[in-house]
C-alpha cells in the first residue's frame, strides 16, 4: 500500500455507550412520576445501545403516548403484550433496572449521556457509509457530497434539543414584540436579509421558522448565509 493512502479501518474497540446512564434512565422512569416528559421529545429508543432496552423504552413511550402511568407494573404489561417480557429479562430484570437508580432526579442527565452516545454512534456509521460510497469511482462526486452532507445534516438535527421555556418569559417577548411593531408600520416582523424582495416575500425570517438553503454543492449556500448573518449583525 503507498505511504499517502489513508488507513480506512477502524480501531476494534465497542462502539460508544454507558449502559450504566441507559439502566439508570429506564429505572428513573419508572420509579419518578411524570419523568418521561422531559425526555420523551429528543430521546429515541435507538438512541439505546442494548436492543433490551429500546424494548423496554418503546414501551415506556407507548404509555406516555395512551396517557397511561409509567411504571413497572404497566411497563411489564406492556412489554407481555408485545411477547417481549421474557426476551428483556422478565419482571426480575426491571426490578434490577429500579434498584440500580442513584436518584430519579437525575433523569435528564442519564438521557442527555443516552442520547450523546448515540450521536456518536451514528457518526461512527455515517463514516463508514460515506467512505463506501466515496470508493465507489462511477458515483459523480457532486452527487457523493451532497449524500454526505444530508447524511451530517440529519445527525446534527438529531443533536438539537430545546429546553422547556416558562410560558410567562415567552407571552412577555411576544407582547413586547407586538408593542414595537405596532409603533413601526410598514416595518419587517422578521430579521431582515438585506435582500428587499425576499424580505417582502417573507416578511423577513421568523424565529419560529426553520429556514433551509438548498443547493447543490459548491454553489455558495454558505456565503449568502453569512451574508444574511452579516446583514442582521449590522442592521439589529
Amino acid at each position: 500500500m503507498p505511504e499517502n493512502s489513508p488507513n480506512f479501518a477502524l480501531p476494534e474497540k465497542l462502539p460508544p455507550q454507558s449502559i450504566e446512564a441507559e439502566q439508570s434512565l429506564l429505572g428513573s422512569l419508572m420509579l419518578g412520576k411524570n419523568v418521561i416528559i422531559n425526555v420523551a421529545d429528543f430521546l429515541k429508543p435507538e438512541d439505546f445501545y442494548r436492543k433490551t432496552h429500546q424494548e423496554i423504552y418503546s414501551a415506556c413511550l407507548e404509555l406516555f403516548q395512551k396517557g397511561e402511568p409509567v411504571d413497572i407494573l404497566s411497563v411489564s404489561n406492556r412489554l407481555r403484550e408485545k411477547n417481549l417480557l421474557e426476551e428483556i429479562g422478565g419482571n426480575s430484570y426491571l426490578t434490577e433496572l429500579i434498584n440500580s437508580v442513584p436518584t430519579p432526579s437525575h433523569a435528564l442527565n442519564y438521557a442527555k449521556i443516552v442520547h450523546r452516545k448515540g450521536i456518536l454512534r451514528d457518526l461512527i456509521a455515517a463514516s463508514q457509509e460515506i467512505g463506501l460510497i466515496a470508493f465507489d469511482e462511477t458515483e459523480d462526486t457532486d452527487g457523493i457530497l451532497d449524500k454526505a452532507e444530508k447524511r451530517i445534516f440529519s445527525i446534527a438535527q438529531k443533536g438539537l434539543t430545546q429546553e422547556f421555556v416558562p410560558v410567562k418569559s415567552t407571552l412577555v417577548d411576544a407582547f413586547e414584540r407586538i408593542d414595537k411593531l405596532s409603533k413601526h408600520q410598514g416595518g419587517l416582523r422578521g430579521l431582515p436579509t438585506g435582500f428587499t424582495d425576499l424580505d417582502n416575500i417573507l416578511a423577513g425570517l421568523q424565529k419560529s421558522d426553520l429556514i433551509i438553503l438548498a443547493a447543490r454543492p459548491t454553489l455558495g449556500k454558505s456565503a449568502l448565509a453569512l451574508n444574511f448573518a452579516a446583514n442582521i449583525a449590522i442592521h439589529q
